[in-house]
Order: structure tokens, then C-alpha cells, then sequence
């Protein structure tokens, strides 16, 4: 079943990377008494993804925490190695999170899981943006196959 708003956010464990290495991050962790914005795309280095999704919320980063964000946050099915070899290659510094669902198990959670079999991918997650606060969704936008207009970062910012 997909997240709706109102609902709140499933239990679950993500990784970023640090200095000391990859560490677990739990969605206790990330949303609880903050308001956070996670994306999600199909994959790191992606067409869409790496040209206009990530460079968006990078972009619009203070003018989106401006709103009250604490954290703006960029999920994908890809380990924790890839999220930091792209969060480098995209200079994304401290404006977003890099976090790895390395094998879709909250994409899943959320309802949101993609199946990229027929294009050589394996199961993905979908594009989407949610607006978290205190653990409860209060904003789901969930992309229509091959769309890329709810969840862009400047949609997000008109949702705050």
C-alpha cells in the first residue's frame, strides 16, 4: 500500500556515508521533531536524475530550508558508495543527504518500489518527494511514469 499524507512514515534503516565510513541511519534518526524533505530517484547518474532532479534540490537548497526545512534528503535504490560517489560528482556539500536504500527495502516499505527489470535496472524505487513533519507525510508526490513535475525540487518549495 503507498504512503498517503497524514499517514506516517514506516520504520526502516538507510545508509549514508561519513568520514569514518558507510553508518546506519534510522528514519528515527531522520524525521523525528523535524521537518524533512526526501526525494527519491531511480537511480544515481541517471539521465533526469543526475541533470535535473539532485541539481534542483541543490539548487533551491536555502530557499527550501528557508521554509523551515531541517533536512533535504535524496533516496535511492543504490549502495551507500554510489549515493557518495554521486553526492561528490554533483557538489552537493551539506545541502542534501545522501542516503542508499541498497536493496529497496524502504522503497518498499513506502509502497513506492519500482520494477526496472525490463530496462537492465532491477527493482528501483519511484520518483517522488514527500514532505515529512514529525514522522508524518504531509505531502506525497509520486511522479506518473517518465514525468518529472511533482517532485522537482521547485514544486516542493511551492508545497512549504
Amino acid at each position: 500500500m503507498t504512503i498517503k499524507a497524514g499517514e506516517r512514515m514506516p520504520q526502516g534503516t538507510l545508509k549514508r556515508m561519513t568520514k569514518e565510513g558507510p553508518k546506519d541511519v534510522t528514519t528515527d534518526e531522520l524525521f523525528k521533531g523535524k521537518t524533512v524533505v526526501l526525494f527519491s530517484v531511480p537511480g544515481a547518474f541517471t539521465p533526469t536524475c543526475d541533470a535535473k532532479h539532485l541539481p534542483g534540490f541543490v539548487e533551491l537548497a536555502d530557499q527550501i530550508r528557508a521554509k523551515g526545512v531541517d533536512t533535504i534528503a535524496c533516496m535511492a535504490v543504490n549502495d551507500v558508495f554510489v549515493m557518495n560517489a554521486w553526492g561528490k560528482a554533483s557538489n552537493v556539500g551539506d545541502k542534501v543527504l545522501m542516503l542508499a536504500d541498497g536493496n529497496g527495502e524502504y522503497a518498499r516499505k513506502l509502497g513506492l518500489e519500482l520494477d526496472g527489470t525490463r530496462h537492465g535496472m532491477g527493482m528501483r524505487g519511484q520518483r517522488f518527494a514527500l514532505i515529512v513533519r514529525d514522522g508524518v507525510a504531509s505531502a506525497v508526490e509520486v511522479e506518473a511514469p517518465g514525468q518529472f513535475k511533482v517532485s522537482a525540487a521547485e514544486h516542493v518549495l511551492g508545497q512549504l
